[in-house]
């Protein structure tokens, strides 16, 4: 069954602009969660309001860029993959800070969540690197 799941993923990868398709689509759901569930409920989650906004801010403009990339013809991918790669590990290390810095005030609901959003987004960079690797002759 994994082999199933992984031989579909890297069908899909084949072409190489979906992984901004997927990433687009990733940080649409991050922005989205972060305002819409985790800030209505921020008590339940521990997190502050105002580094949700931050968070859910960042997310949006790497859902635009990523989705920019999907949709606009780009003459370079491999660099808009590697910028793109490079955002994601970079934001989980900011969400990795912020569960260090405010682990005081995080719920167990909390810890859970981001944890979970890095290691989803820790995935997507893996098959990022995964896709520059394997395609160096284009």
């Amino acid at each position: 069954m994994a082999r199933n799941v992984l031989a579909q993923i890297d069908s899909f990868l084949a072409e190489p602009k979906r992984i901004f398709l997927i990433d687009g689509l990733g940080a649409f759901l991050t922005a989205f969660f972060l305002v819409a569930i985790l800030t209505p409920f921020s008590a339940s989650f521990g997190m502050p309001v105002n580094v949700l906004y931050i968070l859910s801010a960042i997310a949006g403009l790497l859902m635009l860029y990523s989705l920019g990339c999907y949709f606009l013809p780009i003459r370079n991918w491999r660099s808009n993959v590697a910028a793109i790669s490079l955002a994601n590990l970079l934001y989980c290390l900011l969400t990795a800070s912020l569960i260090v810095y405010y682990y005081s005030s995080l719920t167990i609901l909390g810890a859970l969540y981001f944890t979970l959003e890095i290691s989803t987004i820790m995935i997507l960079v893996y098959y990022e690197r995964q896709l520059l690797s394997q395609r160096t002759g284009q």
